[in-house]
């Protein structure tokens, strides 16, 4: 049998916020001679590097958000509106991220008006037939892309230390199907995307109800069988709801003419650590010069 292709899916925002905060929290910024902070850039490579290593991937795409405003805020004003602005010595990371992950060979994907979410979504139901999936992000919504060829790797500590979900594993824990996520999150909402879904309902309710009706609509059409207090939240909130639930969905059907042979994981060479170098980027010229070494057998 032939062993299918495995893509790796990343979340590039997540990642480069995550090195931005872990090191900015000691005072590790590594700047340029410039003065530059070089701190999100090259925690950001540096993982994907560890991730390549350590998951094995054929395939590699990294996936990027393309500034606020997406089509998510034509539907609600308050979406993501409660996150703070980057700090300043991010700005200049965001650009130089991509141009770092173009120089490594790594595909970048983003499209202004639509999120990285909807990317990794769109890939994996593209290729759901022929090839396998890891998504490496820090984002719970993933959730929702579960299926028998798609695992999702949240970042927890470090390069090397992940909390994998398998589809069995979702179902397992929460005694519902991966798709039907959304749902819980249109009743619960999501205070870091800021929207509020239905005010009074928190997280073990909105799971209990979709458990027990199977979606959104399912409550809906059972909402008179439902308790008192339960009914009267979700027919003042409806409206949010219904909203919420379409903000909560990730779409997978973004047009892709992407094929699978363009992202190939790449073959790294002296010549890239000479690039960083050469760009002060020493931590992952260091670690790519580390990889690029033979493996040592220790029976020699």
């Amino acid at each position: 049998m032939i062993e299918r292709p495995h893509v790796l899916l990343v979340d590039g925002m997540a990642l480069l916020f995550r090195s931005y905060f872990a090191t900015s929290a000691v005072g590790q910024y590594f700047r340029t001679s410039e003065g530059l902070a070089t701190n999100a850039v090259q925690g950001f490579a540096r993982h994907v590097l560890a991730a390549k290593t350590m998951m094995k991937p054929t395939h590699l795409a990294v996936c990027w958000d393309m500034g606020a405003h997406t089509f998510r805020t034509d539907l609600f004003d308050g979406y993501k509106s409660n996150r703070p602005a980057p700090p300043d010595d991010m700005l200049h990371q965001f650009d130089l991220a991509k141009r770092v992950s173009e120089q490594l060979g790594w595909k970048n994907y983003g499209e202004k008006g639509i999120e990285a979410d909807d990317f990794i979504g769109s890939f994996t139901k593209q290729w759901q037939d022929i090839a396998k999936f890891t998504i490496i992000t820090g984002d719970k919504d993933m959730l929702q892309l579960l299926n028998p060829a798609v695992e999702i790797a949240f970042m927890k500590k470090g390069f090397h230390i992940y909390d994998v979900y398998t589809e069995a594993r979702f179902k397992e824990e929460y005694g519902i199907e991966p798709t039907q996520f959304a749902d819980v999150k249109a009743f619960m909402g999501d205070a870091s995307d800021g929207y509020p879904g239905v005010k009074g309902i928190g997280p073990k309710t909105a799971l209990q109800l979709i458990q027990e009706h199977g979606s959104t609509d399912g409550v809906l059409a059972a909402i008179d069988r439902l308790k008192p207090a339960q009914k009267k939240k979700i027919e003042e909130h409806k409206e949010m709801l219904l909203l919420s639930k379409e903000l909560a969905v990730i779409k997978c059907d973004i047009p892709l003419d992407v094929s699978l042979d363009e992202i190939i994981v790449p073959n790294y060479t002296n010549d890239m650590v000479q690039l960083f170098d050469d760009q002060e980027l020493k931590l992952l010229a260091r670690q790519l010069e580390k990889s690029l070494l033979p493996a040592v057998n220790p029976f020699e």
